[in-house]
Parts: structure tokens; sequence; C-alpha cells
């Protein structure tokens, strides 16, 4: 890993880097980004393991990339990136990394639901069911996520001629 992060500082350095890679900003980078993102889930809809060994990778490199130029900024470095999202899978398995323990996976699932709304609640101050449901999310990509939160909270229809009738 950090041999990676080594290249990606190089390609960056103001000096001796690539002129491309240091014009970049994360705004430039962010539809590469998704575009990688993308084609990750191609070579899994595909099942060809080789080529989504090929794509993480790109993908990896998108997230080195954002965090390079985080760390420029002095904002955070890819090591906290690590150290957050490992913080956030511990807390969000109490069961494997603590002593909790459930009785089936709908237990399990209702926990780690607990553990989103209290930290959309540190995020937003509401703790809103709908709050971090990304905005640039295709059109019915959004509006899937949002009717899977809004039914967690009882917000559903038994089927479509009840939501046609409201």
């Amino acid at each position: 890993m950090q041999k990676l992060l080594d290249i990606m500082a190089k390609l960056r350095d103001p000096h001796e880097g690539c002129p491309w890679d240091r014009e970049q900003n994360f705004q430039s980078i962010a539809p590469h980004t998704l575009e990688e993102a993308y084609e990750v889930v191609d070579a899994i809809e595909r099942n060809d393991l080789s080529d989504l060994r090929h794509e993480l990778g790109d993908l990896l490199l998108q997230v080195v990339f954002h965090a390079q130029m985080a760390d420029e900024q002095g904002a955070f470095d890819f090591g906290q990136v690590v150290e957050g999202i490992c913080g956030k899978m511990t807390r969000r398995h109490p069961h494997v990394f603590g002593k909790q323990k459930f009785t089936s996976t709908a237990e399990q699932r209702a926990d780690w639901e607990r553990h989103k709304a209290a930290e959309r609640l540190q995020k937003d101050g509401t703790g809103g069911v709908l709050y971090g449901v990304s905005r640039s999310q295709p059109g019915l990509s959004r509006a899937i996520k949002l009717g899977k939160r809004a039914a967690t909270v009882g917000f559903d229809w038994p089927d479509a001629d009840r939501v046609i009738e409201k």
C-alpha cells in the first residue's frame, strides 16, 4: 500500500510530478472515480475475476488520489481514511469485535441500522432516515435508496395500487 501512496505523491509532486496529475482537483477526478466504480460493478456482473482485480486497483487509485489531494490541503490523509473506516466497521459489528450477540440476521441488521441512525444524528443533528442519500446518484438509484430508507420506518405500501391511490 505504501508503494501506491508513494507513487501518487510523486505524480502530484509540484516539481517532478506529472503535469496532468498535478492539475487535477476533487471535481475533475470525481467523474473518473464514478467511472471506475461502474467498471468494478461491470466486472462483477460479468463474473470476470481477472478484470475485477484490475478494476479494483483502478478504484483504489481513485481513493488514493483523493486522499493525496486532501493531504496536500491539510484536510486529512490516507491513514485517517483507513482509521475512519476501521472504526466504523468495528462499531457496526459489535457481535464480531465486541461482546454483543445476535440470534438472527434480522436482529443484527436492525442493530446495524441503529448504528447508522446514530451516525446520521451526529452528522446532521436530526438523525433523519433520509440524510446522507447521495444527491449524485442517478435518479432511479436514488429513488430506490430513498424508498428503502423510508421503508425502514414503516413508510411503505404492500402493493403499487395503494401508492397510486395515495
